[in-house]
């Protein structure tokens, strides 16, 4: 399992393709994102005609370690583009539509790292590299709104969770991957 973080427009997720089409000529590529306006309809549709046309692509942010588990086909490696958003489109769901003030962040991101917990385990079961891409949050200021801070919160300990179990990290700084572990 491999990690790539950075900062918005960094160069991620195409320093993660490019290294994973290195290794793979086959691609599973786990799109979290979801279609909420026109411009993110545009920005899906800019990373879909970015790749490969012969990459196979699954799209959605629940239940990933079983999608590595009965959707990978046996030589292809993974991308997962990417955790943060994942971890937004999983605490949305998971609030059912409560407001931010009456949420119980606490239980909400011990069930969102029940969902990265088994994707972890599928990913180091994976006999194919798999990369996750996410975002480096941490290095901003602190967010006004108590929903923002909490997120920043989650996602951080998240990547960090996911840090420990990678093989290796790459922080990105200006299109340039900077390798941390």
């Amino acid at each position: 399992m491999i990690l790539v973080t950075g900062g918005a427009r960094s160069g991620k997720s195409s320093y993660a393709e490019r290294l994973l089409a290195e290794q793979c000529e086959q691609v599973l590529y786990i799109a979290t994102a979801q279609v909420t306006d026109e411009e993110m309809a545009a920005r899906i549709e800019q990373h879909k005609q970015a790749r490969p046309a012969h990459w196979r692509t699954w799209e959605g942010h629940q239940d990933l370690g079983l999608v590595i588990r009965q959707h990978r086909q046996p030589q292809e490696g993974v991308i997962l583009e990417c955790v943060t958003t994942l971890i937004a489109n999983l605490l949305f769901d998971l609030s059912g539509g409560i407001p931010p003030e009456e949420l119980d962040f606490a239980l909400l991101e011990v069930l969102i790292h029940h969902q990265l917990d088994d994707f972890i385990d599928a990913s180091l079961m994976c006999p194919m590299p798999v990369y996750l891409v996410t975002n480096e949050l941490g290095m901003g200021i602190t967010p006004e709104n108590r929903l923002a801070r909490h997120f920043v919160d989650i996602a951080g300990r998240a990547n960090q969770k996911l840090a420990r179990a990678a093989k290796e990290v790459w922080l990105m700084v200006s299109g340039i991957g900077v390798k941390v572990k």
